[in-house]
C-alpha cells in the first residue's frame, strides 16, 4: 500500500506492507483524510509515523462506508489501508461527499465533547462559542442550534461559554475551553469516540482545499497556512 510517513529529515510517499488488523480492529480502505495543523509534532517520538488521524473509508470486510477519529499514539490514516479499533468507527452521514466526512471526525467530536460531555448544554440555555468562524467553532456553532442552545454574541451573559480561540470574557456559568489551561475553566484535549460520532446530528463540516496524495507535501504545507478556511483534506482514494 501507498503511505504518507514522517520522517526526521520530512514527508515521504511509500510502499509499505498493509497493516495487519489486531483484536477487535478492522481494515479500512481510506478513501479521504483530512489534516490537522501543528500534528506532524505530535509523534516526533515514534518516528517513522504516518500523519492524519480522521478519515472517511470503507471497511474491507464489510464495505461498510465509515469515519472515524483514530488514536494520536500511533499510526495515523495518511494511507491507502489503515487497522482502526471498531469501536471507533461510525457510519458515514448521509450527503457528506468524502472529503467532508473525513473533516468532521475531529471538529465534531471537539464540539459534542466541548458542549455536551463537558459544558452540560440544555436546550434553551445561551451559549457563547468563541471562535465561531473557526474549524472547531463553526462546527460548534451548528450543534449548539441542533440541541437547542440560544446562540449569544461574545461579551453577553450566558449559561455556558465554549471557548475554541483562547478569548474569554463576560459572564458564564460554565466556561470549558479546547484552546488554553484557564483559571476556573474545564480545559480539555478531544478524545476518539465512535459512540458519540454516530450520535452527531447533521453537521456540515468546512473543507478549505483538497490534494492528491501525491502532492502531500503541499496539503501540509496549506494545513500549517494562515487564512484557511476549514479543514485541509487528502484525497487518498483518488476519487
Amino acid at each position: 500500500m501507498r503511505a504518507v510517513r514522517l520522517h526526521e529529515d520530512g514527508l515521504r510517499l511509500e510502499e509499505l506492507p498493509a497493516p495487519e488488523p489486531g483484536p477487535g480492529e478492522v481494515l479500512v480502505r481510506v478513501r479521504a483524510a483530512a489534516l490537522t495543523r501543528d500534528e506532524l509534532t505530535w509523534p516526533t517520538d515514534r518516528l517513522p509515523a504516518i500523519p492524519s488521524y480522521e478519515f472517511c473509508g470503507v471497511v474491507a470486510e464489510t464495505g461498510e462506508e465509515v469515519i472515524a477519529l483514530t488514536p494520536f499514539d500511533r499510526d495515523g490514516v495518511a494511507a491507502e489501508l489503515a487497522a482502526v479499533p471498531r469501536a471507533l468507527l461510525a457510519p458515514k452521514p448521509a450527503g457528506l461527499s468524502d472529503a467532508e466526512a473525513a473533516a468532521l471526525p475531529m471538529t465534531g467530536l471537539s464540539a459534542w465533547q466541548g458542549l455536551v460531555v463537558h459544558g452540560g448544554l440544555k436546550a434553551g440555555e445561551r451559549v457563547v462559542v468563541t471562535g465561531a468562524g473557526g474549524g472547531v467553532g463553526h462546527v460548534a456553532v451548528q450543534l449548539v442550534r441542533a440541541l437547542g442552545g440560544v446562540l449569544v454574541d461574545e461579551g453577553e451573559p450566558c449559561e455556558l461559554l465554549f471557548d475554541t480561540a483562547g478569548r474569554v470574557g463576560g459572564e458564564a456559568e460554565r466556561v470549558v475551553t479546547i484552546a488554553d489551561e484557564l483559571p476556573g475553566a474545564t480545559y480539555f484535549v478531544v478524545e476518539p469516540d465512535g459512540a458519540q460520532l454516530a450520535a452527531l446530528p447533521e453537521l456540515r463540516p468546512q473543507v478549505d482545499s483538497v490534494f492528491p496524495l501525491e502532492e502531500f507535501q503541499a496539503a501540509f504545507d496549506r494545513s500549517a497556512a494562515r487564512g484557511k478556511r476549514g479543514k485541509v483534506v487528502l484525497d487518498v482514494a483518488g476519487t
